[in-house]
């Protein structure tokens, strides 16, 4: 140690001492505003997952709707209500597609439809298939339902 220091005054070293420490209160202030930035763009990048999953599940069910709907149209195509009783049931009355009515949760949707018939003992078999795909800009969902009935 040097022989000034001891002979310094407590007042003058105590503000020796302040002076050398004047910039840490800068290092810990741009400390704490990087780790609050951090924090933050952490929490944007949460919310924007958070929002895509929704989007995604929204138009999930969306999707899942229009194919339950157009399996419905395709079993009331194959047994329509106004037939005779002893009406024969094919499944060439199936069409190949159904077109959603123009309503908001079915809006950019599309329902494209199959049918294939098959004998188990003396009784026919049918099997629907109905395939939905729902699309709005980068998100394509689709869903697709089966659904079997005898006639």
């Amino acid at each position: 140690m040097s022989p000034n220091l001891f002979s310094l005054s407590r007042s003058t070293y105590c503000q020796c001492a302040a002076h050398r420490q004047g910039g840490s209160a800068l290092v810990i202030g741009i400390f704490v505003i990087t780790v609050m930035f951090l924090l933050a763009a952490a929490l944007i990048n949460i919310v924007e997952d958070a929002d895509s999953g929704l989007t995604q599940e929204v138009w999930g069910t969306r999707a899942l709707a229009a194919a339950n709907s157009g399996a419905d149209a395709a079993l009331a195509q194959l047994f329509p209500l106004n037939a005779p009783a002893n009406a024969t049931s094919t499944c060439t009355s199936v069409s190949s597609s159904w077109t959603p009515p123009d309503v908001v949760g079915f809006h950019a949707c599309s329902v494209s439809l199959s049918c294939t018939s098959y004998a188990v003992g003396a009784v026919t078999q049918y099997r629907i298939n109905s395939k939905a795909v729902c699309e709005s800009g980068d998100t394509r969902v689709s869903r697709q339902v089966e659904v079997e009935a005898r006639g």
